[in-house]
């Protein structure tokens, strides 16, 4: 079932973004060669528990951190651990965040240092199609019509899309109706109506789009091990305009020059 926000709601998942968008702008302090992606998801959890806040991944069905550390050719749901991010990596983070009983989620994939321009441009492509994803995000359009405009912008250039994993609804529950792929028909879906809160979030590779769950449940990864992007904003569709609740300025103020 899909659950509509009232405006007061939409106010409190604001919020909730609020404080999720900040906390990506402080783990992007930690985005440099030599500093482990355990460091990074402590970073995380106390910031969002000094700000009254709570790490929404944190033992989600066992997940062990408290955000979601996709390195290289890692897809989504990769665990914080010792390894140390190396010049060349590039690194997504994913960040859910709980305020007042409501959830924002967010992820941005930083390069680490200087990285292959091949990557690079897969990483803009990716984080292009969130938006061209975001500019499909209509009242009265489909969810297909996001999928489709996601899928449309990274494939003509070479890219391909994961078809397992997807985009959500949010709200109370960090995962809520309706699934939102990033492949797809126009014109197919569920309607998008007036009070919808969603994740756009396309997940794009640079070679194949097959991938592998590996042994610990969790991690997804590519299954050529080519490298992954991922990008992802909480939208709300109100008073007939789509919002986009979460933002990458903190992230821009962190970047300057490097922000993709």
């Amino acid at each position: 079932m899909i659950y509509l926000k009232t405006p007061e709601e939409i106010e409190l998942m604001r919020k909730a973004c609020e404080l999720t968008s900040r906390t990506l702008g402080e783990m992007a302090k930690w985005v440099k060669p030599g500093v482990t992606t355990h460091k990074i998801d402590s970073v995380a959890k106390e910031f969002i528990l000094d700000n009254g806040g709570r790490p929404a991944c944190l033992g989600y069905g066992g997940f062990p951190g408290a955000v979601c550390i996709e390195v290289n050719e890692t897809v989504v749901h990769g665990f914080p651990s010792t390894y140390s991010l190396r010049e060349g990596d590039i690194v997504g983070l994913d960040v859910v965040v709980e305020l007042n009983g409501f959830n924002g989620d967010m992820c941005y994939t930083f390069p680490v240092g200087e990285t292959d321009e091949r990557v690079m441009a897969l990483m803009k492509a990716t984080k292009e199609s969130l938006y061209k994803g975001i500019e499909a995000c209509k009242e009265g359009a489909r969810i297909g019509d996001i999928a489709n405009a996601v899928q449309t912008y990274v494939e003509r250039r070479g890219y391909s899309v994961v078809r397992e994993m997807c985009g959500h609804g949010i709200g109370r529950k960090m995962h809520e109706d309706p699934e939102v792929p990033n492949y797809g028909r126009r014109g197919t879906g569920p309607l998008i109506k007036n009070g919808m809160c969603i994740a756009i979030e396309p997940m794009v590779n640079l070679g194949s789009r097959n991938i592998v769950i590996e042994e610990d449940g969790w991690t997804c990864r590519t299954r050529d091990r080519k490298p992954s992007a991922h990008y992802e904003h909480t939208v709300a569709v109100l008073g007939g305009e789509t919002r986009i609740l979460t933002t990458f300025d903190y992230v821009k103020e962190v970047l300057g020059d490097k922000f993709v």
